[in-house]
């Protein structure tokens, strides 16, 4: 997906943003899918390999999403990390009305039921409805989800290191990457002096 005038970064959504592309995604599992990515900041290539069990103890959601060491990108040393993020009350809602199917260990599994879904076939489902909003020319990509999430952590008011935690990232250099400053921020800080 193109990140159009974004220097390479993917653009950071709005809650309306968020909104307006839920609205234009027909399946609850699909719905699914962006919530969970919206409300814990997870790389979608974890959020595809998910199994019903990181994230529901029989047919209830549980207090934590577990994002497995496997299936999250490695750090530059190699090393790979478990993740666990509280759920947020909106995305238990979610969790709640959503029934994974009993027979399959996968959350979002593909259409054999035989393996997760693809990051790409995520992807596609992500353009789709990007495309049914109007919204191709803003250079939204799946991993629009990740930085508005710790950019709006950040426009809130939580650390740095607060951040960092949960997100995973091993170092601030590379978690500074994700957090966009907007003009009004910077003119308000310096009014502040």
């Amino acid at each position: 997906m193109p990140k159009n005038k974004r220097s390479g970064q993917a653009c950071i959504l709005t809650d309306k943003d968020y909104s307006n592309l839920r609205k234009h995604i027909q399946s609850p599992k699909y719905k699914l899918l962006l919530d969970i990515a919206w409300f814990t900041g997870e790389r979608w290539g974890a959020l595809v390999k998910l199994k019903v069990e990181d994230v529901y103890n029989q047919a209830t959601p549980r207090e934590y999403i577990t994002f497995r060491a496997q299936t999250r990108k490695a750090s530059p040393n190699g090393e790979r990390k478990t993740r666990q993020v509280p759920v947020h009350s909106t995305l238990l809602a979610s969790l709640t009305a959503y029934k994974p199917d009993a027979d399959c260990q996968w959350l979002f599994p593909n259409r054999d039921g035989s393996g997760p879904m693809t990051t790409r076939w995520a992807d596609k489902i992500l353009r789709s409805a990007v495309e049914r909003a109007g919204m191709d020319a803003m250079g939204i990509s799946t991993h629009s989800t990740r930085r508005s999430f710790i950019t709006k952590l950040h426009r809130q008011g939580t650390d740095i290191y607060t951040i960092k935690a949960i997100t995973g990232h091993q170092d601030l250099k590379a978690l500074g990457r994700y957090v966009e400053i907007d003009t009004d921020r910077i003119k308000g800080a310096i009014a502040a002096l």
